[in-house]
């Protein structure tokens, strides 16, 4: 199969690199430009150029596709059979969904149509679930509308975070594209619409998505932990100012009265939570300070009884 590649973040490497074992010709890889990054602000290039460098192929990094003659004209002229989509960034325009004979084949991390948008492994881990997975697709005009091809289910582990379980789910997903691509080929694999009464969204993550409502069960403030890695991850207020969580768990009894209240133990660092259940927080960061375990945050600060966070 003759493949354009539009890919950007490490989740989409494997599929690269899975697409490119399996023989087939990889024509040219789309990413993102070169940004700016840490506080030298030096030019950094993203996980899927520097794979398809050590592989010596042709590479694109166009600041915008949908008007860009130049980038239109490269890629009609590779004559691709499919243009395969995975993390890429970018909205694909028309022109490029109406290009290969085979359509543009998309990579997502869910199970469509469950957890549509830009973050779905993060909002299923966030919302509980025990079971997500990778679909590939058929993409359209719309979010994540387009007609499924081919999904595979992978458990969530009950401590796993967004971290981790995006590394199996590269992983299942770069499988999945070439059983995918190989059977659209082959005529065995056939798209089948999808059933938009059952769909749910997973949108672009805010910095506000972090801050913890200690009025929630402390077994959904564990899960938004888990899922918003690594960012925004979760933090709350104390004494007005920020206090990140970075490890905790969560406790089925209740051990003060409102929600947000301390409720130290020893060296236990237990914060009340809703639904009769309390969050122990493990490990957290200060605002401007370095990241600490729960004792060492009692012994240093010191929070009287009664004394909340969020506040």
């Amino acid at each position: 199969m003759r493949l354009v590649f539009c890919g950007t973040p490490q989740f989409a490497v494997p599929t690269l690199e899975a697409l490119i074992a399996a023989g087939h010709e990889l024509l040219l890889v789309v990413t993102q430009p070169d940004r700016p990054q840490g506080r030298g602000l030096e030019l950094a290039t993203s996980p899927v150029k520097q794979t398809a460098q050590r592989h010596d192929l042709a590479i694109d990094q166009p600041e915008k596709i949908k008007n860009n003659p130049d980038f239109r004209g490269r890629v009609e002229s590779a004559h691709p059979d499919a243009i395969i989509v995975v993390g890429y960034g970018r909205i694909v325009p028309p022109w490029m969904l109406s290009l290969p004979r085979l359509g543009n084949i998309n990579l997502h991390g869910s199970l469509l149509p469950k957890y549509r948008g830009a973050a779905p492994i993060q909002w299923a881990i966030a919302e509980g679930e025990t079971v997500s997975g990778v679909t590939t697709m058929l993409l359209n005009e719309g979010l994540d509308t387009g007609d499924v091809l081919l999904r595979r289910e992978l458990p969530i582990g009950s401590d796993e975070n967004a971290i981790s379980y995006s590394r199996r789910l590269a992983a299942i997903g770069a499988d999945l594209m070439v059983e995918t691509v190989n059977g659209l080929a082959a005529g065995n694999v056939r798209p089948q619409p999808q059933d938009h009464e059952r769909a749910s969204l997973a949108p672009i993550l805010k910095r506000e998505d972090g801050l913890a409502n200690f009025s929630f069960s402390a077994q959904k403030i564990y899960n938004r932990l888990r899922g918003f890695q690594p960012w925004p991850g979760c933090y709350t207020l104390f004494r007005g100012k920020k206090l990140a969580i970075h490890a905790a768990r969560p406790e089925s009894s209740k051990t003060g009265k409102e929600p947000g209240e301390i409720a130290a133990q020893d060296d236990r660092f237990l914060v009340v939570c809703g639904q009769e259940s309390s969050l122990e927080l493990l490990s957290v960061q200060p605002e401007g300070k370095r990241t600490m375990s729960a004792a060492d945050f009692l012994r240093g600060y010191r929070p009287s009884a009664g004394e909340k966070l969020g506040a």
